[in-house]
């Protein structure tokens, strides 16, 4: 004959083992995929238009400028510059401002805190109503838009998100 006896500590035991299991699958289940917010989740802009737009898989020029032209930009062909940038550990007042503005398209910098992005900057040429120089400023990481803005090279200039509709 087979006798087994449980005493309290192993009730305990499987018991906390339980909600633990339970913890963890619901916390799965709660957790975002890392798909920036506006991929997911509109903002400002239409479902339509959201849905629509690839934030990733961007490996190429030929694939950075087809990014802008799903906002309605037509660029120059090669960027004026590319640049290796280090988002810096903390940010100050300039950097919690423009992280504001990416947070707007559904962007994070906070995720990428002493990480090196290449930032891509396009000129571009269809920008209604405005004779002087407008960039499109691309931030990756790898080959994923995790920020940017479309801004003038003017003192007294502008700067707004991908989307028109999204100021600063």
């Amino acid at each position: 004959m087979f006798i087994y006896t449980m005493r309290a500590s192993s009730l305990k035991f499987f018991g906390v083992t339980t909600l633990a299991v339970i913890a963890l699958v619901t916390l799965l289940f709660f957790i975002p995929s890392g798909v920036p917010a506006s991929a997911s989740t509109p903002s400002t802009s239409s479902l339509e238009t959201v849905e629509t737009i690839r934030f990733d898989k961007i490996k190429t020029n030929t694939d950075r400028t087809d990014f802008l032209r799903q906002f309605g930009w037509e660029t120059e062909t090669d960027p004026v510059e590319e640049a290796d940038v280090t988002v810096p550990a903390e940010f100050d007042k300039v950097y919690r401002s423009y992280n504001e503005l990416q947070k707007k398209q559904g962007f994070d910098l906070t995720k990428y805190l002493k990480k090196n992005v290449t930032r891509y900057s396009y000129r571009i040429t269809n920008y209604p109503d405005y004779e002087g120089d407008v960039l499109a400023n691309v931030l990756i990481y790898k080959n994923r838009v995790i920020g940017g803005d479309i801004c003038s090279t003017d003192a007294n200039g502008f700067i707004h998100g991908f989307d028109r509709n999204i100021e600063y």
